[in-house]
């Protein structure tokens, strides 16, 4: 595969994501202790993470001027 059709397909997969997606959230666990200090319980905590639309854009259209500029210098 070329590099600039490989790095240009990816790109464009990566922004259509970005554009479809606009946040996602992961959970980490940590260990709370209590008042007393021999009780523990564990605590899931939500970790919320937004994804700009212009950032989707951007790597959306770079994707597709790399696949047009694969496009032009093959047919050269």
């Amino acid at each position: 595969m070329r590099p600039y059709f490989a790095s240009g397909l990816v790109l464009c997969i990566l922004g259509i994501l970005a554009l479809s997606i606009r946040s996602f959230t992961y959970f980490t666990t940590d260990q709370v202790v209590g008042p007393l200090g021999f009780i523990a319980w564990d605590v899931s905590r939500p970790h919320t993470i937004f994804i700009n639309p212009i950032a989707g854009a951007l790597a959306l259209a770079v994707g597709v001027a790399l696949l047009f500029m694969d496009r032009r210098r093959s047919t050269l």
